[in-house]
């Protein structure tokens, strides 16, 4: 609480408490991804900047059950992939037979890519590889199990061809580490902790995607894009990996206040550097990227924003 200079302001204080801040929900993921520290530090910046509420950052199992949260009026705000957002709003995939008619989109933040990790020994040097394998596909209901099923999928690989578990970032590193998995999906904001913290105890290697395993993924997903790990993301990389990047959108529901909506947007974008001292992913937050990427309507609130800064707005992204 402030400490007020004036006497006068003091005694209005004593007479008339000042009102609590009202508290926002913002579901993530595990602390081993992207999505907990950028959310945190979005949560500060909303406790900063925006007047008359706080916010906290909530563990979650991610992208399917974040969607979930925010339809239900469990969490105000969410991170989840632009896959798993799209089809919550369009009741397919995952969501068939349950469409969230009520989910909106605030902005596209920054891209995750798909990251198949293995150990340098492991002789996994392919996608094809992993056939016969003990496979961590993500944890249950998050944005990388969606991901890792339609790459496989999309390129003749079932789960009947693997022996998939279905664990956390943290957990799939250190099943890499003790050798009770052979590889793991991560589809997060690179680069990510749990892997540089495996990469620092073992050798790994990064498992790239043929140009033709990412056409097939591209006309399995739409979302997906062509994306490039950068040599030496992480210790001992020594040369960029092909593989898929994916939109993350924060998402909220059509029920949020227009004003806030337009404040928290608003905020994003005009105070992008605080959020890239918290994580180096939101180095992609821009207008721009979430124009271009988000794939179902925005809030009114947001959209607000968008047409001060004179964006164009495509059709689907308009309630």
């Amino acid at each position: 609480m402030r400490f007020l200079k004036y006497a006068a302001a003091a005694t209005l204080m004593a007479t008339a408490p000042l009102a609590a801040a009202q508290q926002l929900s913002i579901a993530t993921g595990g602390t081993g991804g992207t999505y907990y520290p950028l959310g945190g530090g979005l949560a500060e910046m909303i406790g900063k900047h925006i007047e008359g509420y706080e916010a906290v950052a909530e563990v979650t199992g991610a992208s399917v059950e974040n969607m979930g949260l925010v339809w239900r009026g469990d969490s105000d705000m969410a991170l989840a992939l632009a896959d798993t957002v799209h089809q919550a709003y369009n009741g397919t995939g995952d969501f068939e037979g349950r469409q969230l008619e009520n989910i909106r989109a605030l902005a596209s933040v920054y891209p995750n890519a798909v990251q198949i990790v293995t150990l340098a020994d492991s002789g996994i040097e392919s996608l094809a590889d992993l056939e016969g394998k003990t496979i961590s596909v993500g944890a249950p209901g998050s944005g990388t199990e969606l991901n890792a099923r339609a790459v496989l999928e999309a390129n003749g690989i079932t789960y009947d061809d693997i022996d998939p578990r279905r664990l956390n970032f943290n957990e799939t590193a250190d099943a890499i580490r003790d050798g009770d998995i052979a590889a793991g999906f991560w589809s997060v904001g690179p680069p990510t902790s749990s892997i540089m913290n495996l990469a620092t105890t073992r050798d790994i290697r990064l498992v790239g995607l043929t140009d033709e395993e990412v056409a097939n993924a591209r006309e399995e997903s739409p979302v997906f894009a062509r994306y490039s790990l950068r040599e030496g993301l992480y210790e001992g990389m020594d040369e960029a990996v092909q593989t898929l990047g994916i939109p993350n959108v924060l998402a909220v529901s059509s029920e949020m206040d227009e004003e806030l909506a337009y404040q928290i947007t608003k905020m994003l974008f005009e105070r992008t550097d605080e959020l890239i001292d918290i994580h180096p992913a939101a180095n992609d937050t821009t207008v721009e990227f979430s124009i271009e990427s988000t794939p179902i309507a925005f809030h009114p609130g947001a959209l607000r924003y968008y047409e001060e800064v004179g964006a164009e707005i495509a059709d689907h992204q308009r309630p």
